[in-house]
């Protein structure tokens, strides 16, 4: 089997299909950091800084010599997706990226690869605005079958039911044009905690908000806090603390919350221990994004704890010294895990 992934980022479902023994010929991304980061970890697979919307359709028959109509061929399509998400952000700065999966439907129009994947929001089910149908429908048209003969299978799923500890919601989507029946992976038994994952102080030694870790592929590295959101943190109980503990202390609350006590909650919270983390986000370094703070320590999560709580290999190197791109090529991806699984899938 042998595999492109468009919109590939730093390579988390690429490096997935990998393990799962399919031989990934190339990455397709906008993004000139994500270069490096997906060449080091995935070779021989290509990096292609490209935006798809002006790729030729005949590019990967001259340069990779991929012939239409290759059953062997798996076509990964995991768009940007902001539009589509439920974080709030500006939709029209969006708006741009929310067709891009008609334009790889372009792509799988012209190769008839044996096999589609897709992965992306949860909203992109709901919206109405979503291209969605009309995704699913040209699939059909295509000969990838639909939900009732069982060779295209959809759904929205949570990756702490694939061995990644992790809430995280993701519509994942699964066809083939050949004469097969496919399915989603099957659920572990097993739902794996924050402190599985990265409790381990050999591991995960102690370290200061702020504290850079020159070792790229350890990356043991935490963004920087002010003297103030330290002190928010030392008076936030450890273990699943939020900014409610100091919610009468007019020196510590944000003034944004006074009398929202209920309001974007987790905020300036701290991780359980014994639960899945949240979501993974790009934004995943600050305190201020989200319960990104970690279960004991005075700071937020390191680079490195946010890439195995996506499911990245530890000897994973993302190859940058930025904090903030490192963290975006990880809450960008797909978990490394659920994309082995779902190679395994079609390798069955």
């Amino acid at each position: 089997m042998r595999a492109i992934d468009f919109f590939c980022g730093g390579g988390g479902m690429t490096n997935g299909l990998i393990q799962a023994g399919i031989n990934v010929v190339a990455g397709v991304d906008l993004d000139p950091e994500a270069k490096e980061t997906y060449e080091a970890n995935n070779a021989p697979a290509c990096f292609i800084n490209a935006d798809i919307t002006k790729l030729p359709l005949d590019y990967f028959e001259k340069e990779f010599c991929v012939h239409p109509d290759d059953d062997e061929m798996i076509f990964v399509g995991c768009s940007p997706c902001q539009f589509y998400s439920i974080i709030r952000s500006s939709k029209e700065k969006s708006r741009k990226t929310k067709d891009l999966l008609l334009y790889f439907e372009k792509f799988v129009e012209y190769y008839r690869p044996g096999y589609v994947l897709v992965e992306n929001v949860p909203g992109i089910m709901s919206n109405r605005e979503s291209i969605l149908n009309d995704f699913l429908q040209k699939l059909e048209q295509l000969g990838y079958g639909n939900r009732e003969n069982g060779r295209c299978v959809y759904d929205v799923v949570n990756m702490k039911n694939y061995g990644i500890p992790q809430n995280r919601r993701r519509f994942s989507l699964i066809a083939t044009r050949l004469d097969r029946q496919v399915h989603l992976p099957e659920h572990e038994e097993h739902i794996m905690t924050v402190r599985e994952a990265i409790g381990d102080n050999k591991v995960f030694p102690y370290i200061l908000a702020g504290e850079k870790d020159a070792n790229l592929i350890r990356f043991h590295s935490a963004k920087k806090l002010s003297e103030l959101n330290i002190l928010r943190l030392e008076n936030t109980p450890e273990d699943g603390g939020t900014r409610l503990a100091y919610k009468d202390n007019k020196d510590l609350l944000q003034k944004c919350y006074i009398g929202h006590d209920n309001s974007f909650s987790d905020v300036y919270g701290r991780l359980y221990w014994d639960r899945p983390s949240p979501t993974i986000t790009t934004k995943f370094l600050s305190i201020s994004n989200g319960r990104f703070g970690h279960p004991v320590q005075n700071r937020g999560l390191s680079i490195r704890e946010g890439a195995t709580l996506q499911s990245f290999p530890v000897n994973y190197e993302f190859k940058t010294k930025s904090l903030i791109v490192a963290a975006r090529l990880i809450g960008n991806a797909v978990p490394p895990m659920f994309a082995r699984k779902i190679g395994e899938v079609i390798n069955e």
